[in-house]
This record gives C-alpha cells, structure tokens and sequence, in this order.
C-alpha cells in the first residue's frame, strides 16, 4: 500500500504562497494563474513582454526548489512509487484533459472558483471525481 506524509504546515504554507502568486498575478497582469496556459504562451506568445513575465515565472517555479534546497541543505524526499511508463502515460492523459478541459487544475481549481466560475466548478469537479475514482481502482481493484 502507498503511505502518504500528512505534512500540514509545508501544504498550508505552499497553498498560502500559490494563493497569493495567484492574487498577485491577477492584479499587476489582469491574468489567471493557470500554469499550463502560461507555459503555452511561453511556447507560442503573444507579444515579447506577455512572453517576459511568463518566462519569468515559469523560471521561478524550476529555481524555487533548488533554493529551497540550497537553505535546507538537502531537497525533500520524493518518491515516485510508479513505473517510469505509466508517468509518461499519466502525463500524456493529463495533456489531454488540460485541452478538452479549457485548463488545468491551477487555472480552474485555485483562480476559477474564487472567481465563482460555473465553469471552473465544472472541471474541479471533474478532477475530483476522476482522481477519486483513478485511485480508487489503481488501490483497491488492480492492487497497486
């Protein structure tokens, strides 16, 4: 059986922080945290100062934990108790849920229903139904 660390300060920390990275975002830029669609406009930007502060971030979110290892002396301990195949696998269908769905968990989940988006209520919804039942049967009928 997968055991998971209850680590409640470290998550109500980094929900505090992706909080207000979020509000931040929204007031100085006009835009949605969603970290997919800020990656796609790094890919295909708008103008060169929609890519700079998408590139930005995009840079804070690959050299924030580094730093945090630089202080702590030693990144956490992260464990992946998957084969390499079904990551890749999980990836691709998270792809493919991020484009049928209009965004991801951070556009809908976190900026979409403070914004008391219907639509945002919809996808969370969704997410939450489909991790539920993902794990459900990955624990409980396949054994994993």
């Amino acid at each position: 059986m997968i055991e998971t660390e209850f680590t409640p300060y470290a998550a109500m920390a980094g929900g505090a922080l992706i909080g207000l990275a979020s509000v931040m975002l929204m007031a100085l830029r006009g835009r949605i945290f969603g970290a997919t669609g800020i990656l796609l406009g790094v890919l295909r930007p708008a103008s060169s100062s929609d890519w700079t502060w998408r590139a930005l971030l995009l840079a804070g979110m690959f050299t924030g934990p580094l730093i945090y290892t630089l202080f702590a002396g030693s990144g956490p301990a992260i464990q992946v108790p998957v084969a390499p195949a079904a990551l890749i696998i999980g990836g691709l269908l998270v792809g493919l849920g991020v484009t049928y769905g209009g965004g991801c968990t951070s556009g809908h989940g976190v900026c979409g229903m403070a914004r008391l988006s219907p639509r945002s209520f919809v996808a969370t919804g969704s997410f939450m139904i489909a991790t539920t039942i993902t794990v459900f049967v990955i624990r409980h009928v396949i054994g994993g």
